[in-house]
């Protein structure tokens, strides 16, 4: 955990955000696997670890401004647990770690809120995403399962995404520390791979190193030499010579920050000719639309600008013809970059994605496009002074949409389909940085960039 005032300051400035009202938090309680005693790996809701930092199960809070009041919900273990799991602290010990004064155990939480709703008082509460906790809102407050995220406080949804969105200087720590985690796991990859080898055998040893350190993954490896599947989970295959192996992955430290990182290098140590290419083409969109990543700079500008650094490359390899800038307004790109740029990253690997992602990337003045690939983008707003985002440009010959384009000859007036045949094989290529966003421009977090250049990457693997 942070100092202990890190999280009474967080309250603190939200009471100021929010005003009147209860505020309730629900930590997430342990998830079966297969029968209630064998669960997976606990993981608390991040907004209750933003705010009190506790990762126990079968915890919640109340902020009740009125009333001077910040309790913690939760129960004392009993002597089964203390055999099972030794000596545990009790819950009003935890509860200074993060300055909290008042305790009560979990039962009387329906009490408290019942007698504030008695009064008309509004209860603010965050759209639930676990079963559990939307049971427990529709015992508590009546709330029926069908309106629990319209019922959700957008109050309350704002007011946590304008504190968590910029990162404070103990959370920037906590983020380098993921991203040198990280590095260790990629580059470890990069010198491990042969052909003959199966992807498992190098998404096993990304994870383990990350388990080593005391971390975890991020979010479940991505490692697969069908790049062109853009969350690839299976790893299974067995890599060859020439192939591309798409590695993406991260580590989420201790304390549950998150990196995550994309490399894509060419089994056999050597990229080809052709994959040389189209790699530079992504190269060139992480590297230039980084140098744009600065406050007062919209991200969607950014997007666009990557999509076009990536078209002119695929114009001048014959890909892709005609008015650039206007391929892209209109999409067409999109058949090479089905996917937006980027997304906020934090405490999740997608930062606040349950809070609904137009509430964290979009705002009032910017509002997501409803073009294809544009359509994707989880973050188009203004960027501002410790934002951490990821920036991830990628080119993909992607068979079944290029089928479908083709036969219905879309945007062939920018579009060279006889080429594009040509590396309908070819698979993917991803690269992905994670960037802070500082007072007069960004930079890349991690102690050290993970090798990306054409000539970097074959080094290591060599």
């Amino acid at each position: 955990m942070f100092k202990p005032e890190v999280y009474k300051s967080r309250r603190e400035n939200l009471k100021k955000m929010l005003g009147q009202g209860v505020y309730l938090f629900l930590g997430n309680n342990e998830t079966p696997m297969n029968y209630p005693a064998n669960a997976y790996h606990f993981r608390q809701d991040s907004t209750f670890l933003y705010f009190y930092g506790l990762n126990l199960p079968g915890m919640a809070a109340v902020i009740d401004p009125e009333n001077d009041k910040d309790i913690i919900f939760a129960n004392d273990v009993d002597i089964d647990d203390i055999i099972w799991m030794g000596p545990q602290p009790y819950v009003k010990d935890l509860a200074q770690k993060c300055l909290v004064n008042e305790t009560h155990p979990f039962a009387k939480l329906a009490d408290y809120l019942a007698e504030a709703v008695k009064k008309g008082r509004k209860i603010h509460f965050l759209p639930p995403y676990k079963h559990d906790n939307m049971i427990l809102l529709n015992e508590l407050l009546g709330i029926k399962f069908a309106d629990m995220k319209s019922s959700a406080s957008l109050d309350f949804i704002k007011a946590v995404v304008k504190l968590r969105n910029v990162k404070e200087q103990v959370e920037i720590e906590e983020i380098e520390r993921a991203c040198e985690i990280g590095y260790l796991m990629h580059t470890a990859a990069m010198k491990m791979v042969k052909p003959g080898m199966v992807e498992r055998e190098i998404a096993g040893m990304m994870e383990g190193i990350s388990l080593s350190y005391g971390a975890v993954p991020s979010f479940p490896i991505i490692l697969t030499k069908n790049g062109q599947t853009l969350h690839n989970h299976e790893h299974g295959n067995v890599l060859k010579t020439g192939d591309l192996m798409l590695q993406d992955a991260g580590a989420q430290t201790p304390m549950f920050y998150a990196s995550d990182n994309t490399r894509t290098v060419p089994v056999g140590g050597r990229f080809s000719q052709k994959q040389k290419e189209i790699y530079n083409c992504v190269l060139g969109a992480i590297n230039g639309s980084i140098k744009l990543m600065k406050p007062g700079v919209t991200y969607l500008d950014v997007h666009l600008s990557a999509c076009e650094i990536l078209a002119n490359g695929l114009k001048d390899l014959g890909l892709m013809k005609g008015n650039v800038k206007e391929a892209v307004q209109l999409g067409a790109h999109a058949l090479f970059m089905p996917h937006g740029l980027g997304h906020m990253m934090g405490l999740d690997v997608h930062d606040m994605e349950d809070l609904g992602q137009i509430n964290v990337g979009y705002d009032e003045k910017i509002q997501p496009s409803s073009i294809f690939g544009t359509a994707f983008l989880r973050l188009g707003r203004e960027l501002e002074p410790g934002f951490v985002l990821t920036n991830e440009p990628g080119i993909y010959f992607i068979p079944e949409l290029i089928d479908i384009w083709k036969k219905e000859n879309k945007f062939a007036e920018y579009i060279n389909y006889a080429k594009v045949e040509e590396y309908r094989d070819f698979g993917g290529i991803r690269l992905e940085d994670d960037i802070l966003i500082t007072e007069t421009g960004s930079r890349i977090l991690g102690e050290k960039r993970i090798p990306i250049s054409v000539e970097e990457v074959e080094n290591i693997m060599n």
